[in-house]
């Protein structure tokens, strides 16, 4: 009888119990079915309104940089291209890192994230990273004064930290530098303290003529303006070249050996073609006109015994 009535008191004391387990649920299901709602009606639009704001202005600093580059490939091998071609490349990286910010921003307290304690801990955590992280403050730091100072630009040849090459992309982090074999060097502008433009202006493409000390400096000299001024006056360097070669002439004797600079100013970056067909003219020139170039001290010519009715070569010994 008493386990009769045990069983009785349990079942009446357990239906309530489930009545509002299930009440409790169908509340919590149609709580968040409300709010899923109040989400696609009120909060998704806005959403998609911030994301085609961000795409909108992003495009916007697309179009503006493409006009940028393509109007810096209008002024192709001026101090002037190099100029758009930087400043292109710092207002993509910092309009798209700040729109990106911003709509995180606006993202955020869609999902009403308070952003007070995140910009708090986020201020705290800024502070301690800036003790560790000195050097990047220093790169934009640096970096600005670079812009400001207008030091070098995108596609002039430098040589920074060591390193010479073409700017390929310069920002408020970094400065990136490709070597004439096709190295890729990535520099902090923290590291760099001394910039050597080598195409700023006016470039000087400089030849140093070796000739034997038997030739006549005065001829030299003026067969040597005689080519310079043929490869001035060429149709293939005539908007390369902006001044007349100058013959400094005899600049250092080593022995046997005379030299002979040849200078000629030219557009900036552009000597090394000219010096190419500067030699070649030299080399024509001078085996023209029977001129011999001359041989490194360390150069000793020996001629081989035999018989004197024969023409024997002669025989060259190079000392280390």
């Amino acid at each position: 009888m008493m386990h009769l009535f045990a069983l009785l008191l349990a079942a009446a004391t357990k239906q309530p119990a489930d009545s509002h387990s299930g009440e409790t649920f169908h509340d919590l299901g149609q709580s968040w079915h409300a709010d899923v709602v109040d989400f696609v009606r009120f909060d998704v639009p806005k959403l998609v309104v911030i994301l085609l704001m961000a795409f909108a202005l992003q495009s916007i600093v697309k179009f503006f940089v493409n006009r940028m580059r393509r109007l810096a490939d209008s002024y192709h091998g001026t101090q002037r291209a190099s100029q758009l071609r930087t400043m292109a490349a710092i207002v993509r990286a910092t309009c798209y890192g700040l729109i990106g910010f911003i709509a995180l921003l606006q993202i955020l307290q869609l999902f009403n994230i308070d952003l007070k304690p995140l910009l708090a801990s986020a201020g705290v955590v800024g502070l301690g990273i800036s003790f560790g992280a000195q050097s990047m403050f220093k790169d934009m730091l640096n970096g600005v004064f670079i812009l400001i100072e207008d030091q070098f630009n995108v596609g002039d040849v430098v040589t920074i930290a060591g390193l010479t090459g073409t700017v390929e992309d310069l920002t408020l982090r970094s400065t990136t530098l490709r070597a004439g074999d096709g190295t890729l060097n990535f520099i902090p502008n923290s590291q760099i303290a001394t910039v050597s433009n080598l195409t700023r202006q006016y470039s000087v493409a400089t030849l140093n003529v070796a000739v034997d000390a038997s030739a006549d400096p005065d001829r030299v000299m003026a067969l040597l303006k005689t080519v310079a001024m043929e490869v001035r006056k060429d149709d293939a360097f005539q908007n390369v070249a902006i001044a007349d070669p100058d013959i400094l002439g005899v600049d250092k004797i080593n022995g046997r050996e005379v030299i002979y600079p040849v200078n000629i100013r030219v557009k900036a970056n552009q000597k090394d073609p000219i010096l190419r067909a500067l030699r070649r003219r030299v080399l024509l020139a001078f085996e023209k006109e029977g001129i011999p170039l001359g041989l490194p001290t360390s150069t000793i010519v020996m001629q081989a015994k035999g018989d004197p009715t024969l023409a024997q070569p002669p025989v060259s010994i190079t000392g280390s």
